[in-house]
């Protein structure tokens, strides 16, 4: 007879009794049985962001399995992104972020709406006479300067994305001030982008890109290039962002 009440009322190993069968008699390694039914356990949320992941042990005796095939599957999850493994902690399920494209907001802004941690990894935040590209890019006149800021943007201590932004100097004259947001700052001084247009392609982890985000080389990414605009039409920035396809996602709704 199945547990009572609702299914999220339920405790999780019950759910995932529900969601993984075993079957011995397929020729598929039990390993990636498990491997297979507890992706479809996240993906159906049965378990929530950052929810802890049964351990080994407990899995072993939820589907009769040896430890050694607990932990392959646990492996195997950790190696496809949806799952980070703490040290000393446990195995808990990774954020994941799926961002409307009928709104503008920011990283940070998507990032506390979810309930998630946003911390941003700087790697170089810096003033300099900005390049004939950057001139045109920005609207700017020769001679003019720019600040260029360099991060990884974190989810609950879990690399997201990393972030190549130029603005113009006179937007953000003291850069080392900068906290997480660049959203927030651009809005405490009355600059907050009111629209901004969107690039999307597809592009492979370089060696850097991949030691920053704790990938393998040649990951797919989700590359993106974001020119924002004040109200008065200039260009407030342009930002190239490098998103893991497997923690984050864009969602656009379309109507007839």
């Amino acid at each position: 007879m199945p547990p009572k009440g609702k299914p999220e009322d339920r405790h999780p190993a019950s759910r995932l009794l529900e969601a993984i069968h075993l079957d011995a008699d397929d020729s598929t390694p039990l390993y990636l049985q498990v491997r297979k039914g507890l992706m479809k356990a996240i993906k159906d949320g049965v378990f929530q962001p950052e929810d802890a992941l049964p351990s080994e042990r407990t899995l072993s005796e939820l589907f009769g399995i040896s430890r050694v095939t607990a932990r392959k599957a646990i492996e195997e999850l950790s190696t496809d992104g949806l799952i980070v493994r703490r040290r000393g902690s446990g195995n808990y399920i990774a954020p994941r972020l799926e961002q409307p494209l009928s709104r503008l907001t920011s990283f940070t802004e998507e990032l506390k709406q979810r309930g998630f941690k946003p911390v941003s990894r700087w790697m170089s935040r810096v003033q300099a006479m900005a390049r004939p590209d950057e001139l045109v890019s920005l609207g700017l006149s020769p001679g003019a300067e720019v600040v260029r800021l360099e991060r990884v943007r974190l989810a609950s201590g879990v690399p997201m994305a990393y972030e190549f932004s130029v603005l113009s100097a006179a937007f953000l004259p003291h850069p080392e001030k900068l906290g997480s947001s660049l959203y927030e700052y651009l809005a405490a001084r009355e600059l907050m982008p009111v629209r901004a247009l969107q690039h999307f392609r597809a592009s492979n982890a370089s060696a850097r890109h991949a030691e920053l985000l704790s990938i393998p080389v040649g990951l797919a990414l989700m590359d993106v290039t974001r020119t924002s605009y004040l109200a008065d039409g200039r260009v407030v920035e342009v930002t190239q962002t490098l998103c893991r396809s497997d923690y984050y996602a864009f969602v656009v709704e379309l109507r007839r």
